[in-house]
């Protein structure tokens, strides 16, 4: 197994219950059990694109964190990070689906394993020695694992590592709204690239009529690069003028004009299952980021994975490939082939 990873994820990683059938959880009879935690389906989906990272994360010492610790390794992710808790539980979490597809997540995560990461266990030789940092809103609810993911992002960003983030905004695990601007407004400092729907967005405290002037607000902070995702309406990138993807634009003086904008209007796949595809899209970027492409190049590349992603059920048994994500593209005429 190699160990010359140079992107880590950290994060939960838990058991998603996913339903039989649409409808409330009180009427649903039957639950397949599925391996899950946004970070841990980011690391996979990189894993699967051929861009294996580290994984920091921390299961339970019981069947249910056993079982993701040896899915973890079956997907070639190396075992240095993945801790085991002696005294805590792995998180269970229950999805239910109404007749549109759209998710609610009943949590069982007091004091679970995955809310006991702790501050430095990733050090600061192992951060330099990488280019990127990805993690995400959840560990930042509660317990340990919200100084633990904070301290990260911090000493990622002063060892030079591109640091990302997702805020996966679950209003089960927060106390209120403010609690989580703030929050999450404090790891933002330390971010570069923030992949976000224009909701958890303005519950962040950012405004704009459309989703790239939403956007465009957020980089009056310290992230240079937004991606803000519209599920079957697609997604758009803005990345200020000193972002490292590609030439800044020119005016006809060879002045800088001001934000890079990139749009794409999504690919028309069978829906089967929603769940996952937003971190199917992280993986995607990331992927095409640290290989050297543009913001143009990784928006539609970020795009048809997590398209690919949604045609099968589950959230990490259905990521794709690069083979399946260059399907993707060839069918709807987006890329020449072998562009990725």
């Amino acid at each position: 197994m190699s160990t010359d990873a140079d992107v880590l994820v950290a994060g939960e990683t838990l058991i998603d219950f996913l339903p039989e059938r649409p409808g409330p959880l009180s009427s649903v009879e039957g639950f397949d059990r599925r391996p899950g935690g946004a970070p841990a389906n980011v690391a996979v989906a990189l894993a699967r694109l051929e861009r294996t990272p580290l994984f920091w994360t921390r299961v339970g010492d019981d069947p249910f964190g056993g079982f993701l610790h040896e899915t973890l390794t079956d997907y070639g992710l190396s075992e240095r990070y993945v801790e085991t808790d002696s005294e805590a539980k792995t998180t269970l979490a229950f999805v239910t689906h109404d007749e549109t597809g759209d998710r609610t997540f009943t949590f069982y995560r007091e004091n679970t394993a995955d809310t006991r990461m702790q501050p430095e266990t990733v050090d600061d030789e192992t951060l330099s020695s990488l280019e990127w940092v990805h993690t995400g809103g959840v560990a930042l609810s509660s317990g340990s694992s919200r100084a633990a993911t904070i301290d990260l992002c911090e000493r990622a960003a002063t060892q030079g590592c591109t640091v990302s983030f997702d805020p996966n905004a679950r209003p089960e695990l927060w106390p209120d709204e403010e609690t989580f601007a703030r929050v999450v407004g404090e790891a933002l400092e330390y971010v570069d690239v923030l992949k976000a729907t224009v909701e958890e967005l303005r519950m962040l405290g950012f405004g704009g009529e459309t989703p790239a002037a939403v956007a465009r607000e957020v980089l009056a902070g310290n992230p240079h690069t937004v991606f803000v995702t519209r599920g079957s309406e697609g997604a758009v990138a803005v990345a200020s003028v000193d972002a490292p993807w590609g030439p800044s634009p020119e005016g006809g003086d060879g002045t800088e004009t001001g934000p890079r904008q990139a749009d794409h209007s999504g690919f028309d796949v069978e829906v089967v299952d929603t769940t996952g595809a937003g971190d199917a899209f992280v993986a995607g970027t990331v992927a095409a980021l640290t290989d050297g492409h543009g913001l143009e190049e990784t928006l539609t590349f970020a795009s048809a994975v997590a398209a690919r992603a949604t045609t099968a059920a589950g959230a990490m048994t259905a990521l794709p490939d690069r083979e399946g994500v260059e399907e993707v593209l060839t069918s709807a005429s987006e890329s020449k082939s072998g562009t990725f």
